[in-house]
């Protein structure tokens, strides 16, 4: 038995359209009903048909919705929930894909009193974003935490937990802060330091002749695909999670003034139990299946 019949999908960027492309392989007998606040991505998500129908609003998309799944930026999630109140059918089970979740979790109860809320957090994306990005396999062999409030009914993040679970997702429950925290080291900071870097070197463009674009080895390549992501979405995450990120940016200026005075001292050893320590945890990520192992992080080569 399918956990849904009846989805809507608020926000048809990288993660909305791969959610629906993903219940269209999966489950193909759901229907689907997206929106978008953008009429031009409506458009184009209307012309690549991987759904049943794309409202003009947000209200009407929500109208026979059994799931509701927002996929704005975390930013917007208070708007978009006050836009769809009205029309939310009762029984109807709200849930999102926002990076962060405790602000998350209090703007959805304080726009839907009542409703019956599951957030969610499909741990999974890539650099790119709008609806031609989106692809079926996404979620297939990623974590998604679920971090319903207390009063959360088990039923309803049964549901939601099998929906995920037939995208190809592995489930994990959270408290709602914990989550923020976590993220805020494994993917926030990332994020935080990769778009500093990157920054740092457009800054140091016209000092070295243009060398740093020209000669960007593999590691600030990598660094300038994480420091592509969305502007929208990464501005409002580090606005909402800004608690946890700010800890956590507090531990990584410690630990990177450590790293200033070992290397100024010649501290060999101290360097080299550091990478001795990284290069396992870098090891233990592939062997669980959350990266790949093939030479130059699987990048074609003629």
């Amino acid at each position: 038995m399918l956990p849904f019949a009846r989805v809507s999908i608020i926000g048809l960027g990288l993660i909305g359209s791969s959610v629906a492309r993903a219940v269209r392989h999966h489950m193909p007998t759901v229907r689907l009903i997206g929106h978008d606040a953008d009429p031009d991505v409506r458009a184009r998500a209307d012309a690549l048909d991987f759904l049943d129908d794309v409202t003009d609003t947000a209200s009407a998309a929500v109208t026979d919705a059994d799931l509701v799944l927002l996929c704005v930026p975390v930013g917007a999630m208070g708007a978009v929930a006050e836009a769809i109140a009205a029309d939310l059918p009762p029984d109807a089970i709200i849930s999102d894909v926002g990076s962060s979740k405790a602000g998350v979790v209090a703007a959805l109860q304080a726009a839907l009193p009542g409703a019956t809320i599951v957030p969610a957090h499909p741990v999974a994306g890539t650099e790119n974003s709008g609806p031609e990005a989106g692809f079926a396999t996404l979620f297939h062999g990623r974590w998604c935490i679920l971090t319903p409030p207390d009063d959360a009914p088990q039923a309803a993040v049964a549901r939601v937990r099998a929906f995920w679970e037939a995208l190809g997702a592995n489930i994990e429950i959270m408290d709602a802060r914990h989550h923020d925290l976590v993220l805020a080291v494994t993917s926030h900071l990332p994020h935080l330091i990769a778009y500093t870097i990157v920054g740092t070197a457009s800054d140091l463009e016209e000092v070295t002749r243009s060398e740093v674009i020209k000669y960007s080895a593999g590691g600030f390549r990598d660094f300038t695909r994480i420091a592509a992501s969305d502007p929208t979405m990464w501005r409002d995450v580090f606005l909402a999670n800004k608690e946890a990120v700010l800890e956590m940016l507090q531990r990584f200026s410690e630990d990177l003034t450590a790293l200033q005075r070992a290397i100024r001292w010649g501290d060999g050893d101290r360097l080299f139990d550091l990478f001795t320590r990284t290069r396992a945890i870098r090891r233990s990520i592939i062997e669980q299946g959350q990266d790949d192992e093939r030479p130059d992080f699987g990048r074609a080569h003629e």
